[in-house]
Protein backbone atom coordinates (compact mmCIF):
# COMPACT_ATOMS: atom_id res chain seq x y z
CA UNK A 1 0.00 0.00 0.00
CA UNK A 2 1.61 3.30 -0.89
CA UNK A 3 0.85 5.75 1.49
CA UNK A 4 -0.50 9.19 0.05
CA UNK A 5 2.07 11.48 1.88
CA UNK A 6 3.78 13.34 -1.28
CA UNK A 7 6.19 15.33 1.29
CA UNK A 8 7.47 13.41 4.38
CA UNK A 9 6.54 15.77 7.45
CA UNK A 10 3.76 17.64 5.49
CA UNK A 11 1.29 17.08 8.26
CA UNK A 12 -2.66 17.20 9.35
CA UNK A 13 -5.63 19.16 7.71
CA UNK A 14 -7.64 22.32 6.84
CA UNK A 15 -11.06 23.21 7.83
CA UNK A 16 -14.30 23.29 6.13
CA UNK A 17 -14.46 25.83 3.02
CA UNK A 18 -15.98 29.21 4.34
CA UNK A 19 -15.40 30.87 0.67
CA UNK A 20 -13.39 33.42 1.94
CA UNK A 21 -9.94 33.97 0.23
CA UNK A 22 -7.37 33.79 3.16
CA UNK A 23 -4.95 36.53 3.51
CA UNK A 24 -0.93 36.12 4.47
CA UNK A 25 1.90 38.10 5.93
CA UNK A 26 5.05 38.64 4.48
CA UNK A 27 6.31 39.59 1.31
CA UNK A 28 4.75 36.93 -0.89
CA UNK A 29 2.49 38.68 -3.74
CA UNK A 30 -0.62 37.57 -5.28
CA UNK A 31 -3.32 36.15 -3.80
CA UNK A 32 -4.55 32.42 -3.25
CA UNK A 33 -4.54 30.40 -6.16
CA UNK A 34 -6.95 27.68 -5.15
CA UNK A 35 -8.91 28.91 -8.26
CA UNK A 36 -6.26 29.63 -10.67
CA UNK A 37 -4.71 26.28 -12.99
CA UNK A 38 -2.47 24.11 -11.40
CA UNK A 39 0.18 24.24 -13.39
CA UNK A 40 0.63 27.63 -15.23
CA UNK A 41 2.71 26.91 -18.56
CA UNK A 42 2.98 23.74 -20.41
CA UNK A 43 6.62 24.38 -20.57
CA UNK A 44 7.04 25.24 -16.94
CA UNK A 45 5.40 21.89 -16.13
CA UNK A 46 7.56 19.95 -18.34
CA UNK A 47 10.66 21.37 -16.75
CA UNK A 48 9.32 21.22 -13.44
CA UNK A 49 8.69 17.31 -13.81
CA UNK A 50 11.72 15.67 -11.56
CA UNK A 51 13.36 19.36 -11.06
CA UNK A 52 11.74 20.15 -7.63
CA UNK A 53 12.03 18.29 -4.75
CA UNK A 54 9.95 18.36 -1.26
CA UNK A 55 10.77 21.08 1.23
CA UNK A 56 12.81 20.37 4.36
CA UNK A 57 10.79 18.68 6.65
CA UNK A 58 12.18 20.45 9.28
CA UNK A 59 11.25 24.33 8.23
CA UNK A 60 7.91 24.77 8.59
CA UNK A 61 5.50 24.75 5.78
CA UNK A 62 8.86 25.40 3.71
CA UNK A 63 9.47 27.06 0.25
CA UNK A 64 9.91 26.66 -3.42
CA UNK A 65 11.77 28.61 -5.66
CA UNK A 66 9.43 29.73 -8.12
CA UNK A 67 9.87 29.71 -12.01
CA UNK A 68 9.38 32.64 -14.18
CA UNK A 69 6.01 33.08 -15.60
CA UNK A 70 5.01 34.22 -19.26
CA UNK A 71 3.81 37.54 -18.22
CA UNK A 72 7.34 38.10 -17.07
CA UNK A 73 9.60 36.73 -19.52
CA UNK A 74 10.76 39.23 -22.20
CA UNK A 75 13.55 38.82 -25.10
CA UNK A 76 15.41 42.00 -26.77
CA UNK A 77 15.08 42.89 -30.70
CA UNK A 78 17.68 43.87 -32.29
CA UNK A 79 16.84 47.39 -31.61
CA UNK A 80 17.51 46.81 -27.93
CA UNK A 81 13.65 46.89 -27.23
CA UNK A 82 12.32 44.32 -25.27
CA UNK A 83 9.45 42.67 -26.16
CA UNK A 84 7.28 39.98 -24.66
CA UNK A 85 7.84 36.20 -25.42
CA UNK A 86 4.80 34.61 -27.29
CA UNK A 87 2.05 32.63 -25.74
CA UNK A 88 2.61 29.33 -24.23
CA UNK A 89 0.94 26.38 -25.37
CA UNK A 90 -2.26 25.23 -23.47
CA UNK A 91 -1.78 24.02 -19.71
CA UNK A 92 -2.71 20.17 -19.20
CA UNK A 93 -5.73 19.80 -17.28
CA UNK A 94 -8.97 17.75 -16.53
CA UNK A 95 -11.12 16.79 -19.58
CA UNK A 96 -14.13 19.50 -20.05
CA UNK A 97 -16.53 17.37 -18.04
CA UNK A 98 -19.83 18.80 -17.82
CA UNK A 99 -20.91 18.39 -14.06
CA UNK A 100 -24.29 19.15 -12.55
CA UNK A 101 -25.21 22.05 -10.58
CA UNK A 102 -23.82 21.97 -7.30
CA UNK A 103 -26.46 23.26 -4.68
CA UNK A 104 -26.04 26.98 -4.00
CA UNK A 105 -24.38 26.76 -0.09
CA UNK A 106 -23.89 23.85 2.67
CA UNK A 107 -22.85 19.90 1.73
CA UNK A 108 -23.79 18.28 -1.67
CA UNK A 109 -27.35 16.33 -1.55
CA UNK A 110 -27.91 13.00 -2.15
CA UNK A 111 -29.33 14.23 -5.56
CA UNK A 112 -26.42 15.88 -6.94
CA UNK A 113 -24.14 13.44 -5.57
CA UNK A 114 -26.21 10.50 -7.33
CA UNK A 115 -25.88 12.40 -10.85
CA UNK A 116 -22.39 13.17 -10.57
CA UNK A 117 -22.00 9.29 -9.12
CA UNK A 118 -23.76 8.53 -12.49
CA UNK A 119 -21.02 10.30 -14.57
CA UNK A 120 -18.30 7.84 -13.42
CA UNK A 121 -16.52 5.65 -15.75
CA UNK A 122 -16.84 2.25 -13.98
CA UNK A 123 -14.47 -0.35 -14.69
CA UNK A 124 -12.18 -2.77 -13.01
CA UNK A 125 -9.12 -1.00 -11.29
CA UNK A 126 -5.69 -2.25 -12.66
CA UNK A 127 -3.12 -2.90 -10.44
CA UNK A 128 0.04 -0.53 -9.48
CA UNK A 129 2.42 -2.31 -12.23
CA UNK A 130 4.86 0.42 -13.09
CA UNK A 131 3.45 3.11 -10.27
CA UNK A 132 5.92 5.04 -8.16
CA UNK A 133 5.25 8.76 -6.59
CA UNK A 134 8.24 10.53 -8.88
CA UNK A 135 6.10 9.69 -12.17
CA UNK A 136 3.58 12.81 -10.81
CA UNK A 137 6.34 15.19 -10.15
CA UNK A 138 9.31 15.21 -7.55
CA UNK A 139 7.37 17.19 -4.82
CA UNK A 140 5.27 20.48 -4.99
CA UNK A 141 5.40 22.82 -7.27
CA UNK A 142 4.74 26.92 -7.04
CA UNK A 143 2.78 26.77 -10.64
CA UNK A 144 2.11 31.12 -10.32
CA UNK A 145 5.51 32.10 -9.11
CA UNK A 146 4.64 33.54 -6.46
CA UNK A 147 6.90 31.96 -3.77
CA UNK A 148 3.95 29.72 -2.60
CA UNK A 149 4.40 26.36 -3.36
CA UNK A 150 1.09 23.89 -3.59
CA UNK A 151 1.91 22.96 -0.26
CA UNK A 152 1.73 26.41 1.33
CA UNK A 153 -1.36 27.81 -1.28
CA UNK A 154 -3.13 24.87 0.95
CA UNK A 155 -2.63 25.78 4.30
CA UNK A 156 -3.21 29.33 3.79
CA UNK A 157 -6.28 29.27 2.00
CA UNK A 158 -7.63 26.62 4.91
CA UNK A 159 -6.40 28.42 7.60
CA UNK A 160 -9.42 29.68 10.14
CA UNK A 161 -7.24 32.54 10.82
CA UNK A 162 -4.73 34.88 9.61
CA UNK A 163 -1.75 32.36 8.37
CA UNK A 164 1.75 33.53 9.58
CA UNK A 165 3.79 33.64 6.35
CA UNK A 166 8.20 33.93 7.35
CA UNK A 167 9.52 37.22 5.66
CA UNK A 168 11.77 35.78 3.51
CA UNK A 169 9.62 33.19 0.81
CA UNK A 170 6.65 31.84 1.64
CA UNK A 171 6.96 29.20 4.65
CA UNK A 172 3.57 28.88 6.84
CA UNK A 173 4.95 28.71 10.38
CA UNK A 174 1.45 29.38 12.04
CA UNK A 175 -2.34 29.66 12.04
CA UNK A 176 -5.22 27.69 12.96
CA UNK A 177 -6.71 24.12 11.44
CA UNK A 178 -9.44 21.89 11.91
CA UNK A 179 -8.58 18.19 9.98
CA UNK A 180 -11.99 18.00 8.20
CA UNK A 181 -11.35 13.81 8.32
CA UNK A 182 -11.07 12.98 11.89
CA UNK A 183 -11.57 17.36 13.86
CA UNK A 184 -8.04 17.58 15.04
CA UNK A 185 -7.36 20.74 16.10
CA UNK A 186 -3.75 22.55 15.45
CA UNK A 187 -1.99 25.66 15.30
CA UNK A 188 1.08 23.80 13.73
CA UNK A 189 1.27 23.29 10.18
CA UNK A 190 3.96 20.73 10.80
CA UNK A 191 1.27 18.56 12.06
CA UNK A 192 -0.74 18.93 8.65
CA UNK A 193 -0.22 16.25 5.72
CA UNK A 194 -1.60 18.11 2.51
CA UNK A 195 -3.98 14.74 1.24
CA UNK A 196 -4.75 13.86 -2.16
CA UNK A 197 -8.34 13.34 -1.75
CA UNK A 198 -7.93 10.94 -4.84
CA UNK A 199 -4.84 9.57 -4.10
CA UNK A 200 -1.86 9.41 -6.60
CA UNK A 201 -1.65 5.80 -6.69
CA UNK A 202 -5.70 5.60 -6.91
CA UNK A 203 -5.16 7.81 -9.89
CA UNK A 204 -2.51 5.46 -11.47
CA UNK A 205 -4.93 2.52 -10.72
CA UNK A 206 -7.75 4.22 -12.60
CA UNK A 207 -6.58 5.71 -15.62
CA UNK A 208 -3.68 8.18 -14.71
CA UNK A 209 -0.87 5.12 -15.98
CA UNK A 210 -1.58 6.35 -19.45
CA UNK A 211 -1.20 10.02 -18.94
CA UNK A 212 1.77 11.85 -19.85
CA UNK A 213 4.04 13.25 -16.86
CA UNK A 214 2.65 17.09 -17.67
CA UNK A 215 -0.46 16.10 -16.87
CA UNK A 216 -0.06 13.66 -14.29
CA UNK A 217 2.07 16.86 -12.77
CA UNK A 218 -0.73 19.09 -12.96
CA UNK A 219 -3.17 16.19 -11.39
CA UNK A 220 -0.66 16.30 -8.27
CA UNK A 221 -1.01 19.93 -7.98
CA UNK A 222 -4.58 20.84 -8.75
CA UNK A 223 -5.85 23.83 -7.57
CA UNK A 224 -8.60 24.19 -9.26
CA UNK A 225 -10.78 22.02 -7.38
CA UNK A 226 -11.29 23.53 -3.77
CA UNK A 227 -11.00 20.47 -2.51
CA UNK A 228 -9.07 18.21 -4.04
CA UNK A 229 -5.96 19.06 -2.09
CA UNK A 230 -7.15 19.58 1.48
CA UNK A 231 -4.78 19.67 4.98
CA UNK A 232 -5.70 16.82 7.09
CA UNK A 233 -4.04 15.20 10.49
CA UNK A 234 -0.75 13.22 9.55
CA UNK A 235 -2.75 10.03 11.02
CA UNK A 236 -5.60 10.05 9.24
CA UNK A 237 -3.60 10.71 5.63
CA UNK A 238 -1.56 8.09 6.65
CA UNK A 239 -4.53 5.41 7.82
CA UNK A 240 -6.08 6.23 4.24
CA UNK A 241 -2.99 6.03 2.37
CA UNK A 242 -4.15 5.45 -1.08
CA UNK A 243 -7.35 3.34 -1.04
CA UNK A 244 -10.97 4.23 -2.07
CA UNK A 245 -14.30 4.94 -0.31
CA UNK A 246 -14.63 0.65 -0.34
CA UNK A 247 -11.83 0.73 2.03
CA UNK A 248 -11.84 3.50 3.83
CA UNK A 249 -13.69 6.24 5.44
CA UNK A 250 -12.87 9.13 7.19
CA UNK A 251 -13.56 8.49 11.29
CA UNK A 252 -15.99 11.43 11.41
CA UNK A 253 -19.15 10.87 9.45
CA UNK A 254 -19.34 14.71 9.24
CA UNK A 255 -17.29 14.80 6.75
CA UNK A 256 -18.91 11.48 4.67
CA UNK A 257 -20.59 14.34 1.86
CA UNK A 258 -18.06 16.39 1.53
CA UNK A 259 -15.86 13.61 1.14
CA UNK A 260 -17.84 11.97 -1.49
CA UNK A 261 -18.45 14.85 -3.56
CA UNK A 262 -14.77 16.07 -3.85
CA UNK A 263 -14.06 12.02 -4.57
CA UNK A 264 -16.62 11.89 -7.61
CA UNK A 265 -16.27 15.16 -8.85
CA UNK A 266 -12.00 14.75 -8.89
CA UNK A 267 -12.76 11.39 -10.98
CA UNK A 268 -15.13 12.80 -12.79
CA UNK A 269 -13.39 15.69 -14.04
CA UNK A 270 -10.10 13.59 -14.86
CA UNK A 271 -12.29 11.06 -16.44
CA UNK A 272 -10.64 8.69 -14.12
CA UNK A 273 -12.67 5.24 -13.86
CA UNK A 274 -14.50 3.64 -10.81
CA UNK A 275 -14.48 -0.15 -10.31
CA UNK A 276 -17.76 -1.29 -8.88
CA UNK A 277 -17.37 -1.61 -5.32
CA UNK A 278 -16.21 1.72 -5.45
CA UNK A 279 -19.48 3.07 -6.88
CA UNK A 280 -21.61 0.45 -4.33
CA UNK A 281 -20.11 2.16 -1.55
CA UNK A 282 -20.23 5.92 -2.66
CA UNK A 283 -23.88 5.47 -3.41
CA UNK A 284 -24.75 4.09 0.24
CA UNK A 285 -22.77 7.08 1.55
CA UNK A 286 -24.25 9.39 -0.86
CA UNK A 287 -28.18 8.43 0.61
CA UNK A 288 -27.28 9.81 3.52
CA UNK A 289 -26.46 13.08 2.19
Amino acid sequence: MHIDTPCHGHAPMGSPRTGEARARTGPPAGTSSRGRRAVALLAVAAALVGGLGCTDPGSAGGSTTSEPSAADTTAADPGGVATTAPAPPPVPGPLPVSLPVPPPAGEPGADYLTRVIDLLIVAPEADEEGYERELFGSGWIDADGDRCDTRAEVLIEESISLAQVDAFGCGVVEGDWVSVYDGVETTNPGDLDIDHVVALGEAWRSGASGWDEATRLAFANDLDHPDALIAVSASSNRSKGDRDPAEWQPPSEESWCRYVGTWVEVKARWALTADQAEVEVLRDMAAAC
